[in-house]
């Protein structure tokens, strides 16, 4: 499905306030951006289907969590590899994401740790594999920008009602 296919305003909106308030019941969505509960559960339950909406769990701080030492590792693995070096991150419970790439690195991954000499264990865990021939890591010192979508999304939403006539988009500050 493309982008202009799926979000409008109203989507937007709802999104929004669910970041803001992920709480929030159907009801309360409904009233606070001024459309009709059924419609609200309409748009839910579409974003849900096409996949734009993947879950509802909470954000957490892994700071706060006692994790608060978090890195970047790139790995150079070895020649057709990659499923084998999914598993193993996938085994390890330090490795919160990984992706593969384009460049020298064959695969990016973000790590959290306790503390440095729980970071370094990782990093050891990690090069212990033998589909990895090199990795290269970088602390994160502070976040700079927070993980985000919406400022995306709201860039270009699709234009026109979508069934909720009643639903106005509200100036920006």
């Amino acid at each position: 499905m493309q982008r202009d296919e799926v979000l409008d305003a109203l989507d937007l909106a709802l999104l929004q306030v669910l970041r803001e308030h992920p709480r929030s019941g159907v009801l309360e969505l409904a009233r606070t951006v001024g459309v009709a509960r059924g419609t609200v559960q309409a748009r839910l339950d579409r974003m849900e289907r096409s996949g734009v909406i993947t879950g509802y769990g909470p954000d957490v701080d892994l700071g706060a969590a006692g994790y608060p030492v978090q890195a970047f590792v790139t790995l150079e693995i070895a020649q057709g590899a990659l499923d084998d070096v999914a598993g193993e991150l996938t085994a390890v419970p330090a490795v919160l994401e990984a992706y593969a790439t384009t460049g020298s690195a064959d695969v990016l991954c973000r790590v959290a740790a306790a503390s440095h000499e729980d970071l370094q264990a990782t990093l050891l865990q990690l090069n212990r594999s033998p589909s990895v021939a090199r990795s290269t890591s970088v602390v994160v010192l502070s976040v700079v920008v927070a993980p985000r979508t919406l400022p995306l999304l709201a860039e270009r939403p699709r234009r026109g009602p979508r069934r909720a006539p009643s639903f106005r988009v509200q100036p920006g500050p």
